[in-house]
C-alpha cells in the first residue's frame, strides 16, 4: 500500500511506463504470441490502479476528518 505522496508519484510513473510498454508490445506483436508478457503487464497495471485508488481513497477520508 502506498503511504505517502512520493510513493504515489512513483506508482503513477510506473503505471505510465507499463501502459506505454503494453501499447508498444501490442503494436509490434498484435497476435497472441507475447500473451504471457502482455498478461503480466496488464496484471501489474491493475495492481497499480488498485494501490493508487486505495491511496486516493485514504486521502479523501483524511480530508473529510479535518
Amino acid at each position: 500500500m502506498l503511504t505517502n505522496s512520493t510513493e504515489y508519484e512513483k506508482a503513477q510513473e510506473e503505471l505510465q511506463y507499463l501502459e506505454q510498454w503494453l501499447a508498444q508490445l501490442e503494436r509490434e506483436h498484435p497476435l497472441p504470441g507475447m500473451g504471457l508478457t502482455k498478461a503480466g503487464i496488464r496484471k501489474m497495471i491493475a495492481r497499480l490502479h488498485d494501490e493508487l485508488g486505495e491511496y486516493e481513497g485514504s486521502r479523501q477520508v483524511d480530508a473529510a476528518r479535518v
